[in-house]
């Protein structure tokens, strides 16, 4: 799917996905990532299983007022340990993920958006 833009911004936006990739102004990811407005990070996470606490130390230090955690192709929820130190979280699948993100860009909100494929 597609996404556009309503209005022109020099923020980081998701411009389409798919099964195992997002856009991200117009550029093709198919691995784990974090998108902020201002960046685009690799997440070296193998999947959804193997998430370790470690693995969230990094999107804490990104300060993100809102985390989306988008989990592969269907909502999945971390065990609580693993995120009890994150404020903000919100998990869903890639594709609410992704939609969630761009409106929140939109509002001019500090967000954060990991995504996993698998």
């Amino acid at each position: 799917m597609k996404l556009h833009a309503t209005a022109p911004t020099a923020a980081n936006a998701i411009t389409g996905y798919g099964d195992g990739y997002v856009l991200v102004n117009g550029q093709r990811h198919e691995s784990g990532m974090i998108v902020t407005p201002e960046q685009v990070l690799p997440w070296d996470v193998p999947g959804f299983e193997k998430l370790t606490a470690m693995d969230f130390e990094k999107l804490k230090s990104l300060k993100a007022e809102i985390i989306l955690l988008g989990t592969g192709p269907r909502q999945r929820f971390p065990h609580p340990s693993l995120v009890a130190s994150l404020g903000g979280l919100e998990v869903m699948d890639v594709k609410a993920a992704c939609r969630t993100y761009n409106i929140l860009v939109a509002e001019g909100r500090k967000v954060a958006a990991a995504l996993l494929f698998r």
